[in-house]
């Protein structure tokens, strides 16, 4: 698909000597784009420009392998309309695909051959089963995690990027009555260093799940992030060394700022408000490096050069995910399709 580019779009200077914007790729599909993974080729030495993936309503996902100049529309299950909250992909062959909803609805896919053919490798027909987001340590190791079943979150794990199986939840805190996670954005749940894992929740508290063994063993934290309703709570978490950031807010009330950003220094021990927060609800949040970080969400976008301390607004886009390469490549996706790229201008 011939790629639509608007570029420097709604550019905001954050100082003299620093321009950032985003810069639209491509748009105009029939799909809300809520997950965006970016790699390398399998042959980066031939094809030095980084694959992108995006996943979304519709059952829809689009792919590029020259860096977003081109996208290709390719379709998980043409028999069903799957909404796709999760891609993971590895280079231009190798991807998973998660999709959420109620029970059954919610699978794991995996390709091998470009997006070309999908195998489900996992479905749950539970009621109460609803996946929200997907993550993967190497190609054959990944988690997904599950909303609360029978009083606890639940976690699935691959361990051969085939089989997948339930892990054990005798050592998981229970959870809040009406808490949940939130799928918008594919980043509610993170690992860390290969060993660490973090979910967080929202609805009646906003809560960081934290697991220092594979979830072998958790502790939960309670956060200031604004929760009391079914649409508020954190919505994506991040870790660079000892620096952990969250945000979210309330989706319902997007322009509302207060409450939408925390960070803790202490590796999630205890956790502070952003003194000056991004400018509304925010559904996605990453690292660039150890002190810069960029937020997205449908009204609009942030840059944040203190760890997330204070925040400036880069935007005003409906951005819904976050994919970071390194610090020059940095991808976000949003309804009809559209994929935007971070220009990080001169510092």
């Amino acid at each position: 698909m011939r790629a639509v580019r608007i570029l420097l779009l709604t550019i905001l200077s954050i100082s003299p000597a620093a321009a950032q914007s985003w810069s639209i790729e491509t748009t105009g599909f029939d799909t809300n784009l809520r997950a965006v993974s970016a790699t390398h080729a399998r042959d980066s030495k031939r094809s030095p420009a980084p694959v992108i993936w995006a996943s979304g309503s519709n059952s829809r996902l689009l792919k590029s392998k020259d860096g977003g100049a081109h996208f290709r529309r390719l379709l998980v299950n043409a028999g069903v309309s799957l909404d796709l909250r999760g891609i993971q992909a590895f280079d231009e062959k190798v991807a998973y695909a998660m999709s959420s909803g109620e029970g059954k609805k919610s699978r794991i896919y995996k390709t091998t051959n470009g997006g070309a053919g999908w195998k489900l490798q996992f479905s749950d027909k539970r009621p109460a089963f609803f996946l929200d987001a997907l993550v993967c340590i190497s190609e054959k190791e990944c988690f997904a995690l599950s909303d609360p079943v029978d009083g606890k979150f639940l976690l699935v794990h691959t361990s051969d990027g085939d089989h997948w199986s339930e892990l054990p939840r005798e050592n998981m805190p229970p959870a809040l009555p009406a808490e949940g996670a939130f799928a918008a954005s594919g980043t509610c749940l993170a690992i860390y260093d290969k060993r660490e894992i973090y979910f967080v929740t929202g609805g009646p508290a906003a809560r960081v799940f934290h697991s220092p063994d594979l979830g072998r063993t958790w502790t939960v934290t309670e956060t200031p992030i604004a929760s009391g309703n079914a649409s508020s709570g954190i919505f994506s978490i991040t870790r660079d060394g000892n620096a952990l950031v969250v945000v979210g807010g309330d989706y319902k009330d997007a322009d509302r700022a207060d409450r939408t950003a925390a960070i803790s220094l202490d590796g999630g021990v205890t956790w502070n408000l952003a003194a000056q927060p991004p400018a509304g609800f925010r559904s996605a949040v990453a690292f660039l490096d150890r002190n810069t970080l960029i937020a997205v969400g449908t009204s609009g976008e942030d840059i944040s050069t203190d760890q997330g301390a204070h925040w400036t607004q880069t935007g005003d886009l409906d951005l819904n995910a976050i994919a970071v390469l390194d610090r020059a490549n940095a991808w976000a996706v949003g309804p009809e399709g559209t994929v935007a790229r971070w220009i990080a201008g001169t510092r």
